[in-house]
């Protein structure tokens, strides 16, 4: 008997691409708002990292909720996207991405804020002098400086991707290859008392997870070890 079946493989590779997909929305999405929050002084700061960090203490079933609301046909995106001819998101591939870059959103902004807040004043001034323009210090200066940020934020990004439940099922059901991701297909298994499978499978984003945060900590200059 193979290690993994079919429907696994069709699970996993739906996973990795929602994540690829995922991961990729957020570095486009998530560097403007992680360089505003490291440069502002805006009173408006302290309401925008709350509303950034909201999904890690909201539980996902929650957040899944309203965004099926929002996104429904009563809600005013899935008016939206109904008037545009697109659809409803709510149990599609796209649909689970909205919910997925809003889940991930805080592991992608606090790292890469992080880093541009580590760059300080100096660089970006030095390169004031020699005339930069403000969009010419972010791509030649900021960016390179900024660039193990992003490297965490989007490791970090696409594991949180790959390990959720409660925000895909909620949006996207369990529809064979258009939503059914690893996690769900777990859940599959362990309703269906289909114990065997369930253990396979979750092994498998198991090993994963660990050789992500294995590579992500040895990869850390400064990381201690015991």
């Amino acid at each position: 008997m193979p290690l993994l079946s079919p429907t696994d493989l069709e699970a996993i590779a739906l996973t990795l691409r929602l994540a690829a997909v995922t991961t990729v929305i957020l570095f486009l999405v998530g560097t403007p708002i992680a360089w505003w929050l490291a440069r502002t002084r805006s009173r408006w700061k302290g309401p925008v990292r709350a509303v950034v960090a909201l999904p890690l203490v909201l539980p996902p079933s929650v957040l899944g909720f309203y965004l099926l609301v929002t996104m429904g046909p009563n809600g005013p995106v899935g008016w939206l996207t109904q008037t545009l001819g697109i659809g409803l998101l709510p149990f599609t591939f796209w649909g689970l991405v909205v919910g997925s870059v809003l889940y991930s959103l805080p592991f992608m902004v606090q790292p890469v804020q992080n880093a541009f807040e580590a760059i300080g004043e100096r660089p970006l001034e030095a390169a004031a002098t020699l005339r930069a323009s403000p969009l010419d210090r972010f791509f030649t200066v900021a960016l390179p400086l900024a660039l193990p940020g992003f490297v965490t934020a989007g490791i970090l990004s696409f594991a949180h991707t790959v390990g959720e439940f409660g925000v895909v099922l909620m949006i996207g059901g369990n529809i064979p290859g258009e939503t059914r991701v690893a996690s769900v297909q777990i859940y599959d298994y362990v309703e269906a008392l289909e114990y065997a499978d369930a253990h396979r499978l979750s092994a498998v984003l198991l090993v994963f997870s660990f050789v992500v945060l294995l590579a992500l900590y040895a990869g850390r200059p400064d990381g201690k070890r015991g």
